[in-house]
């Protein structure tokens, strides 16, 4: 019910699907749904939550896999959330904070929790290193290019729309990063 529901709300947008679409979609009545979901901000928020945790494990392998190189886990954790932001329609991320402020908070409190503790952390420790410039302003550079990435790709116009999924990604994570690191620092999206 979940997957069913995140993959419609992200598409169509979460405010012009309704529970009957839900219910058809998985062959169940609205009134199951609701032995499940008291309303309908709370399968908004489940299905938000599912998918946002599939994305906290994913970030999680990256840097398990990753752990002597944290700029390459910035890379690969921003590439991947690329991946899933190509997916939702900017009425999705509008709707959660205009009419499930539930959801709004969940998904506000992940895009934090990732830029401006996890990966706020890995650039720490690459600048600790010597990979990153020590004159970088690590807080700064975060909220300047890398919280909130969602509303500038869904700004006013979707740029996912307007421009591939590489050349955003290029654009916006590794053009920024190859800023910022110092000239003994390399790897294969950074060269």
């Amino acid at each position: 019910m979940l997957e069913c529901s995140i993959a419609k709300f992200t598409q169509l947008g979460s405010k012009h699907v309704t529970l009957d679409e839900i219910a058809n979609a998985l062959g169940i009545s609205k009134k199951t749904i609701y032995t499940f979901f008291e309303t309908k901000e709370a399968l908004v928020t489940s299905s938000l939550e599912r998918l946002l945790n599939t994305y906290k494990e994913d970030i999680n392998r990256i840097i398990s896999s990753n752990t002597n190189d944290p700029i390459l886990c910035v890379v690969l954790i921003y590439k991947r959330g690329f991946t899933y932001l190509k997916y939702f329609t900017p009425s999705f991320l509008f709707d959660l904070q205009k009419y499930y402020p539930k959801a709004g908070k969940v998904f506000d409190d992940f895009t934090e929790e990732v830029s401006t503790i996890l990966v706020f952390n890995l650039l720490q420790k690459a600048q600790r290193a010597g990979a990153i410039k020590q004159e970088v302003n690590l807080e700064l550079m975060i909220k300047a290019y890398f919280f909130r990435l969602d509303t500038l790709l869904f700004k006013n116009n979707n740029l996912f729309e307007l421009y591939t999924k590489e050349a955003l990604f290029k654009h916006l994570v590794i053009y920024n990063l190859k800023g910022i690191i110092t000239s003994t620092y390399s790897n294969s999206y950074l060269v």
